[in-house]
């Protein structure tokens, strides 16, 4: 064979890629590296062509590293592999190879991603609770893998944005709030109203928006000055009662508790002796004579223990 074709075999087989190659193992494809709420994840799809009881072996570096010193997974066999870690901040970059028996394909090589600014952020959890005219929102940031969003974000805010239901085109927005529990009191009453809530982030992209959680409206309530007027109102007044009562508390005691008291007239007519025909009468006239028979009473001589005969008997003469 001429050197010419030597160099064009190899040419070409250089060309195809180690596919064409008898006895070298594809490289996986599609390598990159993934962020979601902090955590690093490596991804990739399988080798092209046939391969059978393939596993994979990853490896990643930070930017304090030159080289690959830190394994991560080892004879795998999904396609994908975690490797969050205890790092906060840097640039990472992975690594991942795929073996079959004593075969091994080359190391495929993913994209660098910075943690804290590429790493993607899920939407916060919004409910809402109505009161009155008002309703209020609750935002419950995302779980970050590791730490929190508030340790890795100080700067963090939120955006909310709010309109009546069907009328998204009309919606307002609050912006930069930093409290996770905010009051709309601009609101109409008995209407539904819809609220979306977005983490902003200075210098990287936003969160996901939340999804839409609606609630309605009920009665206007009063402000709160009404009340409070009320409620001095009814204290003065008490205290008002209060100084009277104890300054004016005999008379209000003889208001209440009158001593009774007969007109004199009253009492001249009550003491007058009775003046009547019929009482003079009775008082001057004498008691009547009682008509009355005198009435002996004579002893038969019998002792009490002889029982009287219900028929009379003369007595025996002696």
């Amino acid at each position: 064979m001429s050197a010419a074709m030597c160099a064009f075999i190899l040419t070409l087989s250089s060309a195809l890629g180690p596919t064409v190659v008898s006895g070298v193992l594809a490289a996986p494809t599609h390598v990159r590296l993934t962020s979601y709420d902090m955590n690093l994840v490596l991804m990739w799809d399988s080798p092209e062509g046939p391969a059978s009881s393939i596993v994979y072996t990853t490896e990643y570096k930070s930017s304090v590293s030159d080289s690959f010193d830190k394994v991560g997974c080892v004879n795998i066999s999904n396609l994908e592999c975690d490797l969050t870690a205890i790092f906060q901040y840097g640039k990472y970059t992975g690594r991942v190879r795929a073996q079959s028996g004593t075969e091994s394909s080359a190391w495929m090589k993913s994209n660098q991603i910075t943690l804290d600014k590429d790493t993607v952020i899920s939407s916060p959890d919004v409910s809402l609770s109505s009161s009155g005219a008002a309703i209020e929102v609750s935002i419950k940031d995302p779980v970050f893998m590791i730490s929190a969003l508030r340790e890795v974000y100080h700067s963090a805010t939120y955006n909310i944005t709010y309109w009546q239901h069907g009328q998204r085109e009309k919606a307002r927005s609050k912006s930069n709030i930093q409290q996770n529990r905010v009051i709309l009191s601009d609101l109409d009453p008995w209407t539904k109203y819809c609220v979306q809530v977005q983490i902003i982030i200075v210098g990287r992209n936003p969160s996901k928006p939340s999804a839409a959680v609606c609630d309605s409206t009920t009665r206007a309530e009063e402000a709160p000055w009404v009340a409070a007027v009320v409620t001095f109102g009814i204290v003065a007044m008490a205290v008002a009662l209060v100084v009277v009562a104890v300054l004016y508390r005999k008379h209000i005691s003889h208001f209440l508790c009158p001593k009774v008291a007969l007109p004199q007239h009253f009492k001249e007519y009550l003491l007058a002796p009775p003046n009547s025909y019929m009482y003079l009468a009775m008082r001057n006239s004498h008691p009547p004579d009682e008509i009355y028979n005198q009435v002996s009473v004579i002893a038969d001589g019998r002792t009490r223990e002889e029982p009287l005969d219900s028929c009379s008997k003369q007595p025996d003469a002696t």
